[in-house]
This record gives structure tokens, sequence and C-alpha cells, in this order.
């Protein structure tokens, strides 16, 4: 049997490995949870790993079992983010692991079916030991999904978030069908695909069926972890039925999501727990965080900057600015954003983000309004300022036009992904091209086989 390896604390187990669990240490700097493509090194010759050893799988967790002589001969493979940990176990014909194999590309698939088929592994020559050796920096793609004047669903991009065409038809833009772009973002080495549903889920979120559809679609063939937004909120339809945030992130997960995005939901529970300091354990984000785990839940931060001659002017985290603003000034904060960007609150981006960090979030979706559509490069000041504020990881997103700008962007900030949309759907910058000059540049990434 196979079986996935699921760490919980402060429970006694059966007793069957020898071991302790333990959450990861943050103390020195280690962003917990532990999501993303992390090496395997092989201990244990197995045919269900044979191939596996120097190659990256997908890790979503917070607690880990420390390899010790006591356990030794159960460790087939073990990863290291901070310390080395177990990473896979393997004893007669029972194998278990801490990775998701079937969230981890064609190095996954192939692990699964050497289990159902043991006798494919005679058949296959072993590939060569791949190089990598530590966790990857994600490159994400996004598609942000709208229905279109006839009601069908979309991919659709716009410079600071106006999705129509400028033709007299002022028509929605178009740029593909979800599921097929997504599968085709998967074949070129996506690390993730990222659902934005721009235009669903407002006044009955459990009836967008044709979203739905489209995870479970797109989860049938697309072997990375899928994240999906929109809407994500406690309501009560036109009947007076009431639904929590809880039930409706579950439908996304029964659908095929591994992670679900809160935007301004997450903004409204923030800014209620800093005016009180109290927890409620009723809001979305601390509901969906205490059912399904904090490494569920990305938190999506949608700021603007705001220029400022003196950090005394405002009560918000603000920043030198590398370039003066448009009246000399020196220093900015981020003010937060919801609805799309279309309503401005008395919040700063870093305040927002320490507070999601406390109620629940286990990532940090990081947009800029100023630089989305602009393909100037991601603001590196605001996400350097997250980054190091906060110990989850954070997504780059906003501005990406060019490959150079996903080195920048992981070269002076501590950002764990970076994410990327129009210049994907326009193949302006190929999802190969991005790797290929990261891993020029010392970065590690994930690299497929056929890549």
């Amino acid at each position: 049997m196979i079986l996935r390896i699921t760490f919980i604390c402060a429970v006694k187990g059966l007793g069957l490995i020898p071991g302790v669990v333990g959450r990861f240490d943050s103390s020195n700097g280690l962003r917990v949870p532990h999501i993303g493509w992390n090496a395997l090194q092989t201990t244990k010759d197995t045919e269900i790993l044979d191939d596996v050893g120097g190659r990256h799988v997908y890790f979503v967790h917070s607690y880990r079992v420390m390899p010790s002589d006591a356990n030794n001969e159960w460790i087939s493979s073990i990863c290291n983010y901070g310390d080395s940990f177990i990473s896979s176990i393997t004893r007669g014909n029972v194998h278990a692991v801490q990775f998701h194999p079937e969230k981890s590309g064609d190095v996954g698939i192939s692990i699964l079916k050497k289990f159902l088929d043991p006798s494919s592994s005679s058949k296959t020559k072993k590939s060569a030991i791949g190089k990598a050796s530590r966790l990857a920096k994600r490159v994400i793609a996004c598609l942000d999904v709208r229905a279109n004047d006839k009601g069908d669903l979309v991919v659709t991009k716009g410079d600071q978030y106006d999705v129509r065409e400028q033709s007299n038809e002022k028509e929605v833009r178009n740029l593909g069908k979800p599921v097929d772009l997504a599968g085709q973002y998967y074949k070129d080495g996506a690390d993730e695909v990222s659902f934005l549903n721009i235009t669903g889920f407002r006044d009955f979120p459990l009836g967008d069926l044709p979203m739905l559809q489209i995870l479970r679609y797109t989860s049938e063939n697309v072997f990375v972890p899928l994240t999906v937004g929109g809407g994500i909120r406690d309501f009560t339809d036109g009947n007076g039925r009431y639904y929590s945030s809880l039930e409706v992130a579950s439908e996304y997960f029964r659908s095929g999501a591994d992670k679900i995005s809160i935007g301004s939901d997450a903004v409204y529970a923030a800014e209620e727990y800093l005016r009180t300091g109290v927890k409620t354990r009723k809001t979305s984000l601390e509901q969906i965080s205490r059912v399904y785990g904090n490494q569920a839940v990305v938190v999506s931060i949608d700021p603007r900057r705001v220029y400022v001659r003196s950090p005394d002017d405002v009560e918000f985290k603000t920043i030198k600015v590398s370039s003066p603003g448009p009246s000399g000034e020196e220093y900015a904060w981020y003010q937060c954003t919801v609805n799309g960007g279309r309503e401005v609150r008395p919040i700063g981006a870093f305040e927002l983000a320490k507070a999601v960090e406390e109620l629940g979030a286990g990532e940090i979706l990081l947009n800029c309004i100023d630089c989305d559509g602009q393909g100037d490069g991601f603001d590196i000041d605001l996400i350097k300022l997250v980054s190091d504020a906060v110990m989850i990881p954070v997504i780059a997103s906003s501005g990406a036009g060019a490959v150079e700008h996903f080195s920048e962007v992981f070269e002076k900030t501590n950002a764990s992904a970076a994410l990327a949309a129009g210049i994907f759907h326009r193949k302006e910058v190929p999802i190969l091209s991005v790797k290929q000059h990261l891993l020029q540049n010392g970065i590690e990434v994930r690299v497929c086989a056929e890549h």
C-alpha cells in the first residue's frame, strides 16, 4: 500500500515508527508552512523512488519527523528544510510519503504509476539523478476568469483592472478558455495555477456551477497545486438561506482546489482584529484555517502606494522610496483596497500582512495596483516590506514584463514565488524562458523532465 503521512502534534500515535512529530522551527527565519517544491534525497534503493533522487516534489505542511537511529531502517528519502526531515518511509510493501505525489507533476505521476504497476520500474530505464538540492522558487500562472457578455467563462486580463477591449463593442477581452490554458501552463512548467473568479460568487457563490466545473475538469489533467479565489465570504441568498464562508470554501475544495484565496473579507477581519485585539474565530479566514489548516488559505492583498513627506504623517508603516514622489516626497505607505481595487481602506499592507498571519493565513499573495499591467517589474519596495515582516511565504504579483523581473524579485526580496498573468496569456514571456533565465542566474527552480 502507499500512504500519505499526515503529521499532527500533541497526539500519541500507534507507535509503529519511532519518532516524535514536531513543528518546523521558525525562530531562525524559516517560513512555516513549508510550501513548495523541494528536493528529495533517496536513502534506500526502492523501485518506487528509483528515479526521483535530486528532483523536486511538492510539499505543503507545518510538521515533520526527524531521522534518528531508531527509525533509520524505515527511511527511504529525506528532505532538507532548515534541517533534514523524513520525506518517505518504506518497509516491505508499505510506502508512505510526506509530500504530495498527486501534485508533484511528472515526478509524482511516475511514483504513482510504479506503485500501481511495480513491473513498470524495470521496464523503464532509470533517469539520471537530478541536480535539485533545496526549496525551489515557484513560478505561478494566474488566470483571471469572468463571464463575457454571452455568458461564457473566459480568461481575461486588463490594464488597471479594465478588462474590456477599447473597440466600439467594448467586449470583455478573451485570452482563452480556462481549462485549456491551465493545461497548457502545466505542460509549460508552471509550478502552480491560480484561478481568480472576478465576476462570480457575487450574489450566490454556491450557484456558480461553471466555475466549479472548471476546477473539476482542470484537476483531472493538471497535477500541480490549484488555487482559487473570488467572493469567499458569509452570505445570505435571495430566499433568506444563510451560507457560511466555510461552506463556500468546502465546495471549492471538493471541486479540486488545493488552496483558496481570500481578499476583501480578510481585510475587514484584520481591521476588526487590530481594533479589538480579539480573535473571534468566526471570520472566513479563521474558520477555513481552523478546519483545513493554514496552508490551505492564501490572503490576497491589493494595495496602492501613497506618498508622504514624513513617516510621522501617517500611523502606518512607511518606507523611504527609491525615487521621489510627484511632489518630491521621500516616503510612502501602502494603502490596502477592497472590491477589486475600487475602495480604499484605513489599513496598510504591512499591518494587514501581520494581522492575517496571526489570524491563520498560510500564505500571502501580494499585488500592487500601481504596477498591475504596466510590465515595468514588481514593486520591490512593497514586496521586501511585507516579505521581511511575516514568517509565512509571500507570492510576488503585479508588474512582470520580462524574465529579468523574476530574477530581480527573488534576488532582492524574500518572496517565495512570483506570479504573472498577461505576459503568459499573450505569449510575450514563456514560462520556460523564465525558468531558464532563473537557472542561469543561480536561482533554483523546478525543471520538468521533458524540458
